[in-house]
C-alpha cells in the first residue's frame, strides 16, 4: 500500500504583475505545480517565458511596486502572507537559493568565507572556530581546493565554476529542506556545468533536500530532474515525469523544443526550429499564446486560453492537440 506524502512546496495561482511604463505586465499567470519531498523539478521553457520570476515570487523576493498573488504552502504556512520577520527564517534558512549569475549575487566586499559565516550565524546559531570550521567544511563539499585557505579569497579571487561552487555552499550552509537553483550552470563550460550538476545531485541524495531546478537547456533536465514542468508565456504549458515528456510530449510547444536539439545515434536528423519569437506579454494573442508559431494551429487553438488539464494520473497538458502529436523523432518534411 501506497503512503501519500504531503509535497515539499504546494504552489496554487500564482501571478506575478509588473508594472511597466507601456503596462501592466502579467509576467506569472496561474501557475500551479507541487513539489514533492526528494525530487528534482525541472521548470523549462525559452528566455522571458517566466521561469526566474516565478523562482523569486516563491520566496517573496519581488519587492512592491510588483504585485504577487496566490499561496505558497511550506509546511503548513503561506509564504505569500508571513510577515517579513517570520519569512526571513525560512528564506535561507529552510529554502535557499542559488542565483542565475554568481558574480552580482555575491558581495565583492566581503570575503567568500564571511558569507558563508553570515549564514552560519543567522540560520544555524554557529560563531567564532565552529563558524569558520563550518565553512571550510562547506567549500570542501563543493569542490573547492585548499578550502580553508580560499575562505580569505575575494570572489573576484575566484574563476566562474568556483563562485558557483562558492553560491552553492551559502545555500547549502543553513542544510535546507528546499534547493532553488536558477540556471546554476549558465555560461559554464561543459566540464564545469557536468560536476556542478553532478554536485547537486549528490547534495540532494546526502542532505534529501527537494529541488527545483531553472534551465533552458532540456539535456540538463534528461541529466538531472525527476519530473518537469515545461512553460510559455508567463502560464505552465505541460507538466510531466522526465521519461515521458521525452518519448511522447503532450504540447505542441515541447514538441518543438525536442525537435530542435541535436540527437545522438548514428542516424542523422535535421534540427527543426521553432519558428518566429516568444510573446509579448504586454499583447498575448488571443487564444493559446503558443499558436502564432505553432503548426498544429486550428481555429480551435483561439477560441479562449487552453487550461492545463490532467490528461494522465502522472501528467497535464495546456495544448488542445495533446492527443494527436507525433513522438519527437517522427521527422517530416
Amino acid at each position: 500500500m501506497t503512503v501519500a506524502t504531503s509535497p515539499a512546496l504546494g504552489v496554487r495561482d500564482l501571478n506575478v504583475r509588473i508594472p511597466t511604463p507601456s503596462g501592466e505586465l502579467h509576467a506569472v499567470r496561474g501557475v500551479n505545480f507541487d513539489l514533492r519531498p526528494g525530487e528534482v523539478l525541472g521548470l523549462v521553457g525559452e528566455s522571458g517565458s517566466g521561469k526566474s520570476v516565478t523562482l523569486r515570487a516563491l520566496l517573496n523576493l519581488h519587492r512592491p511596486p510588483i504585485k504577487v498573488s496566490g499561496t505558497i504552502a511550506y509546511q503548513g504556512l503561506d509564504l505569500l502572507s508571513l510577515p517579513e520577520s517570520r519569512l526571513r527564517t525560512v528564506r535561507g534558512g529552510q529554502i535557499s537559493m542559488i542565483f542565475q549569475e554568481p558574480m552580482t549575487a555575491l558581495n565583492p566586499v566581503l570575503t567568500v568565507g564571511e558569507q558563508i559565516r553570515e549564514n552560519l550565524r543567522e540560520h544555524r546559531r554557529l560563531t567564532g572556530k565552529a563558524a569558520v570550521e563550518r565553512a571550510a567544511e562547506l567549500l570542501d563539499l563543493v569542490g573547492i581546493p585548499s578550502a580553508r585557505a580560499r575562505l580569505t579569497d575575494y570572489p573576484h579571487q575566484f574563476s566562474g565554476g568556483m563562485r558557483q561552487r562558492a553560491m552553492i555552499a551559502i545555500a547549502l550552509a543553513s542544510e535546507p529542506q528546499i534547493l532553488l537553483a536558477d540556471e546554476p550552470t549558465t555560461a559554464l563550460d561543459v566540464t564545469i556545468q557536468d560536476q556542478i550538476l553532478r554536485l547537486i545531485l549528490r547534495l540532494r541524495e546526502q542532505l534529501g533536500m527537494s529541488v527545483i531546478l531553472v534551465t533552458h537547456d532540456l539535456g540538463v533536465v534528461a541529466q538531472t530532474c525527476d519530473r518537469v514542468a515545461v512553460m510559455y508565456g508567463g502560464k505552465l504549458v505541460e507538466t510531466a515525469e522526465v521519461s515521458e515528456l521525452f518519448q511522447q510530449p503532450r504540447h505542441a510547444y515541447t514538441l518543438g523544443l525536442l525537435r530542435s536539439l541535436p540527437g545522438g545515434g548514428a542516424r542523422r536528423l535535421p534540427l527543426l526550429p521553432i519558428p518566429g519569437a516568444p510573446p509579448n506579454l504586454l499583447h498575448l494573442p488571443e487564444g493559446c499564446p503558443f499558436a502564432p508559431r505553432c503548426t498544429y494551429q486550428t481555429p480551435a487553438c483561439v477560441n479562449g486560453e487552453p487550461p492545463l488539464i490532467p490528461i494522465t494520473t502522472s501528467r497535464h497538458s495546456a495544448c488542445v492537440h495533446h492527443a494527436e502529436l507525433p513522438a519527437p523523432q517522427q521527422v517530416t518534411g
